[in-house]
């Protein structure tokens, strides 16, 4: 009994030693799961760049969908990536800005950027749409501040385009998420939507900032009268975001 198994081994200086090659075998699966999206990166023209940092990529992994919605394979296909926008650079070294060449607006580039997103609408956790309008539903009503359907809408340059015919409501969240409206013959008609974030509801009107009356028009438009998609989110906010700069010279213009 007086043999010892370890001997003079030092346990402590092994749990240490054990917990350090731990963590550094964490932190490189961490990083590289963190790669399955954005990789391989891209210069600025779309070429692949030289650099893609001292992790490699994971292998392909397939992820099944929840709601019957398919499967989708990362690190694969970009399937986001709208290819060639209306934009050309600005200098031929990466990381300065791009310039656009048509109505960035309308098509998409800068502050009103889109991301090809999946044109299916957001689910909640049983399969059901996310959001709805609040006319197709008896589930929700106001219970408070004011209720601006019927109101009339004001553009950011004072024009009256039309008036507010319903909400859209967020039924997991029960959050207000989107503004109907209803647009005048002589700004194109039909219906349009307003994030809510973009509106300023006031008692006697709803008053929508970030365009103008001429721009209500071009308002990217949904598919369903009932639903509306990822994709079709992505471009009626992008839309409405990019007039902060692009609704007019003077907001593109410098201040000085």
């Amino acid at each position: 009994m007086e043999a010892t198994f370890f001997g003079n081994f030092d346990l402590a200086s092994l749990s240490i030693w054990l917990f350090w090659v731990f963590f550094a075998l964490l932190i490189y699966y961490l990083q590289t799961e963190n790669m399955r999206e954005g990789y391989p990166l891209e210069n600025d023209d779309g070429t692949q760049a030289a650099n893609q940092g001292p992790f490699p990529l994971p292998k392909e992994k397939t992820f099944k969908l929840m709601h019957g919605r398919g499967e989708v394979t990362l690190p694969g296909e970009d399937f986001q990536s709208r290819g060639d926008v209306a934009l050309r650079q600005s200098s031929q070294t990466n990381g300065f800005p791009f310039d656009p060449t048509g109505d960035p607006m309308i098509d998409g580039v800068g502050p009103a950027s889109w991301a090809k997103r999946r044109d299916l609408p957001e689910l909640d956790g049983h399969g059901h749409t996310k959001i709805v309008p609040m006319s197709h539903t008896e589930d929700f009503q106001i219970s408070a501040g004011y209720d601006p359907r019927d109101l009339p809408v004001v553009a950011g340059d004072g024009e009256i385009v039309g008036k507010i015919c319903d909400m859209w409501i967020d039924a997991p969240e029960q959050l207000i998420r989107y503004l109907e409206v209803e647009l005048d013959a002589a700004n194109g008609g039909g219906k349009r939507l307003i994030p809510m974030q973009m509106a300023l509801v006031r008692s006697n009107r709803v008053k929508v900032n970030s365009i103008f009356g001429k721009h209500f028009k071009n308002v990217p438009t949904i598919k369903s009268p009932n639903q509306v998609t990822l994709l079709e989110e992505d471009k009626i906010s992008g839309y409405y975001a990019g007039g902060i700069l692009y609704a007019s010279q003077e907001r593109t213009d410098p201040l000085l």
